[in-house]
């Protein structure tokens, strides 16, 4: 939260006051297919489309063309045992049109990690493949127990 608590004004003693917005945006990434230059931000359920597009040119100085705003509901769930009803908070969620040069792709900060389990599954299977060729090798082979058969 940004709200400020200052003192209460006293005259003969001025006070330097700020006040801030209980504003934040936050970058999601979208569920459905979109073009490349829409990007979309779950923002303060008190913003508005203004808001939204100066806050983006005046701090990010981004241009931005178009702003749509819409509210998701959340998600309402009963409880099995006691069966009371539980929801979720709704969200405002904002799609900002850039220019058509413009584009924005969602970052993928977990490659490293891809790649590394990609690496992992690999070796995994080459010993999968590697057992069963031993299997079949060993199968015909008199006197072997008959748990070696898949």
């Amino acid at each position: 939260m940004s709200t400020r608590w200052y003192p209460i004004y006293q005259r003969g003693n001025p006070q330097l006051r700020v006040f801030l917005p209980n504003f934040w945006m936050k970058l999601i990434r979208p569920t459905e297919e979109q073009p490349p230059n829409v990007v979309t931000f779950s923002v303060s359920m008190e913003m508005t489309k203004y808001d939204v597009r100066s806050y983006l040119e005046k701090i990010y100085k981004l241009p931005v063309v178009d702003v749509r705003t819409r509210i998701a509901m959340g998600e309402t769930k009963k409880d099995q045992t006691y069966g009371y009803i539980t929801k979720k908070d709704d969200v405002k969620l904002a799609y900002v049109t850039l220019p058509r040069e413009e584009s924005f792709v969602f970052p993928d900060f977990f490659s490293e990690k891809a790649e590394k389990q990609e690496k992992e599954e690999k070796a995994l299977d080459e010993s999968k493949a590697g057992f069963r060729r031993f299997l079949d090798r060993n199968k015909k082979r008199p006197g072997t127990p008959g748990w070696f058969s898949i």
